[in-house]
């Protein structure tokens, strides 16, 4: 797989936030069970395609990084981890003195993360189970916080955003990436319309939070605004994407993306191959000679804890 170069472009400065509704009591924590529980189930697809998962976002992996200014011995924390490799690229900047600790609500990426983390002889690193609604860390405990393409599936992102800016020391730095709109990344977009029209229900399913949840670059600045975070930024970084085929991108796609692959599990044989030449007949305008070519845009977000 290759990359294209990317590029940065501002977003307007101007933006208002747009208020969130998430499950409250019972409700809450069932909601907070199931969708734990999807991430967990896909858990060993994030293992196996980890360096795949690294290479896709490496660009938005140094944008973070530099938005974040790390120092050597720099706190830092990274949330909803992943197999972590934000959090691995971090740990030469902060040294031996410094820390990372990477996060994640899912204990078995958690793991995956401390399993790649000693491989890599980063004696920096540690891995915890921790929940970004409720960081279960005391206030001013982090030089600086990092998430990659996570904050968008917080049930409640808002309040993720008051605890990444609470956990910060002052003059600490957050740096987020999220999904940009929908119709700007095909390479997924596409998917989830087939799966909504084969299935007659929207993806992701109502009340559950997806990757273009937060694909609004105002309303993404108006939580770290809410959130009494300074110097909010937010930017567009292109993030293309080639595979060299139709069956590498499927296979991919629908193992890593958590919605989907709970939906596909519950298909039968006949009907998952209905989808899938629905979903081929949605990518063709993609195809090149070298394969599918998709754009993508990524939101990359950075703000600080006033001194």
């Amino acid at each position: 797989m290759s990359l294209e170069t990317t590029e940065t472009t501002d977003v307007s400065e101007t933006a208002a936030s747009t208020p969130d509704t998430a499950p409250s009591g019972a409700a809450d924590v069932e909601h907070r069970r199931r969708l734990h529980g999807m991430w967990a189930a896909v858990a060993p697809s994030w293992e196996h395609h980890a360096d795949y998962v690294d290479a896709r976002g490496e660009a938005v992996t140094q944008e973070l990084l530099a938005a974040a200014a790390l120092r050597p011995g720099d706190r830092v924390l990274e949330l909803a981890c992943g197999p972590g490799g934000l959090g691995l690229a971090a740990a030469p900047l902060v040294g031996p003195e410094g820390t990372v600790v990477v996060s994640d609500v899912v204990p078995e990426m958690t793991a995956i993360a401390a399993t790649r983390a000693a491989a890599m002889g980063l004696d920096n690193v540690t891995a915890r189970s921790l929940d970004l609604e409720q960081i279960a860390e005391p206030d001013g405990t982090y030089d600086a916080v990092l998430c990659r393409e996570g904050l968008m599936f917080a049930s409640d992102p808002a309040r993720a955003a008051g605890e990444m800016a609470r956990v910060l020391r002052r003059g600490g730095r957050v740096a987020v990436a999220v999904w940009g709109p929908r119709a700007r990344n095909p390479w997924l977009g596409v998917v989830f319309d087939a799966v909504g029209a084969q299935m007659g229900v929207p993806m992701p399913p109502p009340g559950m939070p997806g990757p273009f949840a937060l694909e609004d670059a105002g309303r993404l600045k108006g939580l770290l605004v809410d959130a009494g975070l300074i110097d909010v930024t937010v930017r567009e970084l292109p993030v293309p994407l080639l595979s060299p085929s139709f069956e590498d991108w499927w296979t991919r796609t629908s193992s890593l993306a958590g919605p989907l692959s709970a939906v596909l599990a519950g298909l039968p044989a006949g009907a998952k191959a209905d989808l899938e030449s629905r979903v081929r007949a949605a990518v063709a305008p993609y195809e090149t000679a070298d394969g599918l070519r998709f754009p993508g845009l990524t939101l990359l977000a950075s703000a600080r804890r006033a001194r």
